[in-house]
């Protein structure tokens, strides 16, 4: 027997499974949802065909924090996703790669995620253990070093994806000083009027979990992010009802959602 107050949450864990499963489903079958154009992840081909013109490197971190934080991990994860694509884009143009992290979970996992990209496009002669660097855990250690990194390398191409604090605004202007073409994105909030106003392109908030169903185009994960954006329409047409049936004195959402 289910536990008063306890039965209505079961019936939506129900309700929203159906519905991530059939969205999954859905898109196995052919029928892939649609995802709208995010400019940021557009350009990211921009910005690779810019720097092999100019033949200099392309850059990018995911930020300082580990991939085994529960606040960071997802932001983290986002950003490998991204790697995973530019550095299989590099890997074809022969493009120069340059990766910072700040974590050593962080670092093994991009520095595989790279090496596997080449190995695929058949240049694993190309990849260098430099490709990606640990520079340090600590959050201003590790932003001095990205700074130097940019600098001394002058890169053509500066993507953050991830996550960021306070180091956000001084690693975008540093890019934007060296004139490269710049695309970040996190979904830590107060800092994404600095990408905002310094980068070229920024994603923000919960594009930055939609990356990897953007660029791979992989069934399942889009039918799962089609899935998470039905629910959140469920849940928001439940509390703009809930809130107009309080206001003119019903309790009736209140009492059902109760049991």
């Amino acid at each position: 027997m289910l536990i008063q107050g306890r039965i209505s949450i079961v019936i939506s864990m129900i309700v929203f499974a159906v519905i991530f499963f059939w969205q999954v489903m859905r898109a196995r079958s052919g029928k892939l949802p649609f995802i709208r154009r995010i400019a940021g992840l557009d350009a990211i081909d921009e910005a690779i065909g810019r720097a092999t013109e100019l033949g200099k490197p392309v850059h990018q971190t995911p930020g300082a924090a580990s991939v085994t934080g529960a606040a960071t991990s997802p932001m983290i994860m986002a950003g490998i996703s991204v790697l995973r694509y530019v550095s299989r884009k590099t890997a074809q143009y022969s493009t120069p790669l340059v990766v910072s992290v700040g974590a050593a979970e962080t670092y093994n996992i991009a520095d595989e995620v790279v090496r596997s990209s080449y190995l695929e496009a058949g240049k694993l002669d190309e990849y260098t253990p430099s490709t990606v660097r640990f520079l340090s855990p600590a959050q201003w250690a590790f932003t001095t070093a990205a700074v130097g990194t940019i600098t001394r390398e002058k890169v053509a191409a500066n993507i953050m994806i991830g996550y960021f604090t306070a180091e956000s605004l001084i690693l975008a202007e540093t890019g934007h000083a060296v004139g490269a073409i710049q695309i970040a994105g996190t979904a830590v909030m107060p800092q994404i009027p600095f990408f905002a106003v310094a980068c070229d392109y920024c994603l923000i908030g919960e594009e930055v979990y939609a990356v990897s169903s953007y660029l791979d185009r992989e069934p399942t994960m889009m039918g799962s992010l089609a899935g998470q954006d039905i629910a959140k329409m469920a849940a928001a047409v439940l509390l703009a009802a809930g809130a107009i049936l309080s206001t003119i004195g019903s309790d009736f959402l209140t009492n059902l959602m109760a049991k």
